[in-house]
């Protein structure tokens, strides 16, 4: 795996699209920048007509595109989620502009020692993203609109981002496979950090942690401390053993007379 192939690794997703015309448009916006990878989550009706018209030769990106009930199903086995949103709002992610985000996309896909799966997430027409989806998220990708017209079409938006892909994969230097690449240890998967972050939030409330304050707060931080480190699967195994040991204890704690 090499930068040449790294879009391959590269989907675009989008979040319960309220008009199918707006699914078929942003799969031509994809297949005019050489990407083919669409999945569709829980669009709010499905595929007609007017998408695949809208689609104008881009039917086999639309039609090959899987249908799926949550954005967790869709990003389950990436390494980076990059969610396109006007702010953040309450989830606190690190906001790039999209020449940034796309480097960093094909940064990852492209990784001739670890290649990963990649994510381009879009939210609803008229709401976007919600938090809870956000916080799926490892970034937030900002598009500079006008902020006296801020409003951008799903699929322009989609364009934008499939665009500043296609200019980065073209400027990168070709990067030969290397086969001497010292092995690395394998990136943990999207929904292998969701579990460790499931296990993480029970033992807190086991050992008590938050001591009645909200767990919201501590749990956002602690998603961002361990989403900048880039865990592997080996150290993904190493954290959930510490934390099911602590859960025991916590156990033996409150059943001692």
């Amino acid at each position: 795996m090499s930068l040449q192939t790294a879009p391959t690794r590269i989907r675009f997703v989008l979040v319960g699209t309220q008009h199918p015309g707006n699914m078929g448009a942003a799969a031509r916006a994809m297949k005019t920048m050489g990407l083919g990878r669409l999945v569709l989550v829980a669009p709010e009706k499905p595929l007609d007509e007017e998408a695949f018209r809208r689609s104008a030769g881009a039917e086999d990106v639309l039609g090959d595109a899987p249908v799926v009930g949550t954005l967790a199903e869709a990003v389950a086995d990436c390494r980076l989620v990059l969610g396109c949103t006007a702010r953040a709002r309450r989830v606190q992610l690190e906001e790039l502009l999209p020449a940034v985000a796309a480097e960093r996309a094909l940064a990852k896909a492209g990784d001739a020692a670890d290649p990963g799966e990649v994510a381009f997430v879009f939210g609803r027409e008229r709401t976007g993203l919600t938090n809870e989806e956000l916080q799926l998220c490892h970034l937030a990708v900002h598009i500079p609109s006008n902020p006296e017209f801020s409003s951008l079409n799903l699929a322009a938006a989609v364009q934008v981002l499939a665009y500043e892909l296609r200019v980065a994969h073209l400027d990168a230097a070709p990067a030969a496979d290397s086969a001497d690449a010292e092995p690395r240890e394998q990136a943990a998967s999207h929904a292998q950090l969701e579990g460790l972050f499931g296990q993480l939030g029970q033992t807190l409330d086991d050992i008590d942690f938050h001591k009645g304050r909200a767990p919201e707060s501590a749990m956002r931080k602690l998603r961002r401390l361990f989403l900048r480190t880039e865990l592997s699967e080996q150290e993904v195994r190493l954290l959930r053993g510490i934390l099911a040991d602590a859960q025991r204890m916590a156990r033996l704690a409150q059943n001692k007379p």
